[in-house]
């Protein structure tokens, strides 16, 4: 049980990938808390003919699907695209409860994830300076000799993440201050501490280059000085790495980091750690020729 005595009820997004979606499920029904937790599935319409029977699969997937305290599942009969399913999905189930934990259909998670997830969002509920906490990792080089088993980033994950109904009300969707933020090159700077592709990601969000509610999920963090809480060693597996995704189609190896079963130390008092914080920043460095193709070809 959460130090609370509530489960945060699991948000799950899927769209045309039953057996990656199948995986997905399969990992969390094997989570102690599980049986404990409801489950939201929202699954997204079909773009065009060719994603009707892959869309139809997942659906009879989801319509047979047990395991947990509870199943509701949304479909929606247009595609809505990821960052508006994510944005509408999380709000409206944060209506109605005070935290939640969300996944996507590619993510492998231990048997104690959600056990992670819930601890850290009752223990920093009530930190304004830390707004999402997740159960991801990137393969990053940690400084050594530092003591916790998390730490804190100017950064949010979209890779099995969690966060709390108060704190996903500040978020400005329309990003509202970016001609201002634009031009001020200490801020895009101070932006920047949490990876050098965070600014180039905000920019073509706003050009309409991308459709991500990620960058803006993080923009909102910085605007409200806050950070995302990460674990030291993953509870998490991104499977969708292998091309198949709609926001992610170029392969990766690197993303397979190890998964790590075991109780996690918090500290309520948990600080950012400036060494930490440059690791991380480090793994996110965008590669020299790509800040030059932003430049010319986006003006960014």
């Amino acid at each position: 049980m959460g130090l609370s005595g509530t489960l945060a009820p699991i948000v799950l997004f899927c769209y045309n990938r039953p057996v990656h979606l199948q995986q997905t499920v399969e990992s969390l029904r094997l989570n102690t808390l599980a049986a404990e937790s409801e489950l939201f599935v929202y699954s997204d319409g079909p773009k065009n003919e060719r994603d009707i029977q892959q869309v139809a699969e997942v659906r009879q997937y989801l319509a047979q699907l047990t395991g947990f305290r509870a199943v509701h599942v949304r479909e929606a009969e247009k595609n809505k695209g990821l960052a508006a399913s994510v944005i509408e999905g999380v709000s409206l189930v944060l209506s109605k409860y005070p935290k939640v934990i969300v996944l996507e259909d590619d993510m492998l998670s231990t048997n104690d994830f959600l056990s992670f997830m819930n601890q850290a969002l009752d223990i920093y509920a009530s930190r304004a300076d830390i707004f999402s906490v997740t159960g991801y990792t990137p393969p990053i080089h940690f400084p050594d000799g530092y003591p916790h088993d998390v730490y804190l980033v100017p950064r949010a994950s979209s890779w099995g993440w969690g966060t709390w109904a108060h704190k996903w009300a500040k978020a400005d969707w329309q990003v509202k201050s970016f001609p201002a933020f634009k031009n001020n090159a200490g801020m895009r700077a101070k932006f920047n501490e949490g990876g050098d592709d965070l600014w180039p990601m905000l920019a073509k969000q706003q050009q309409g280059i991308i459709d991500s509610w990620a960058i803006r999920w993080t923009y909102s963090q910085f605007q409200n000085h806050a950070y995302g809480l990460y674990p030291v060693h993953s509870k998490i597996k991104n499977i969708g790495t292998d091309g198949s995704g709609t926001n992610f189609t170029f392969k990766s190896g690197e993303y397979g980091h190890e998964m790590a079963e075991g109780r996690v130390e918090m500290p309520a008092d948990l600080a950012p750690d400036e060494t930490m914080i440059g690791a991380f920043g480090q793994y996110y460095r965008l590669p020299f020729l790509l800040k030059v193709k932003n430049k010319v070809k986006y003006g960014i």
